[in-house]
């Protein structure tokens, strides 16, 4: 991270403008992780004007060599004052401009959201990390048989939780995941075989780390 010698005002302005802003509405869906997120252009309408009532400004510039996509991200004050952050780097699913355009809108959400402090992708509640409750030790519970998980009754599909293994992989790239998918001749991470699971995460990786 690269900045102005001095950030005082830039820090004090960034602060009335958290003290102001909303998270947005998430209103657009990722059907990989089966949750929704807010738009570049909605979270762009909502914050330009704070930026601008708290004389901040937000640069951000794409650059990469077709496979990879670099967001750099300057947050800037009308004091002079700056802060370059470190650069967000991409693997796009495929060399075209659609692949590239695709890195670079994901790029600049995910960093705009994190440099102003915002969310604008829903969670999981902490449900992966929300410890099991032990079951109740009563005759009830003996004579009633658990319920099936959902993915015990497509014991051929990847279950939830692999989705969710598969999405983060490909460090939320969506873009990446479905170039893969296609390639193994799927639509969706619901239809995807089991048998087929591992080879995909390896594409995946592949792709990422290319």
């Amino acid at each position: 991270m690269n900045k102005s010698e001095d950030i005082k005002e830039l820090v004090s302005a960034l602060a009335k403008f958290q003290s102001e802003v909303k998270n947005p509405n998430n209103t657009a869906d990722n059907p990989f992780f089966k949750s929704k997120y807010a738009p570049l252009h909605d979270i762009l309408n909502i914050i330009r004007p704070l930026l601008s009532k708290n004389g901040l400004s937000i640069m951000q510039a794409p650059s990469g060599d077709g496979e990879n996509i670099i967001i750099t991200t300057v947050l800037a004050h009308s004091s002079g004052q700056w802060i370059e952050f470190d650069p967000l780097i991409l693997r796009t699913d495929k060399p075209t401009a659609q692949g590239a355009g695709s890195a670079i809108t994901y790029g600049r959400r995910y960093a705009l959201s994190a440099i102003v402090g915002i969310s604008s992708e829903d969670d999981d509640d902490g449900n992966g990390a929300e410890p099991k409750a032990p079951p109740k030790n009563d005759n009830k519970s003996k004579d009633k048989p658990a319920p099936q998980k959902k993915s015990d009754t497509n014991p051929g599909l990847i279950s939830k939780e692999q989705a969710k293994r598969m999405y983060a992989i490909a460090k939320g790239n969506v873009e990446l995941i479905k170039g893969v998918m296609k390639e193994f001749g799927y639509e969706k991470s619901e239809e995807v075989k089991r048998s087929d699971y591992d080879k995909i995460c390896i594409r995946i990786e592949e792709q990422i780390n290319n």
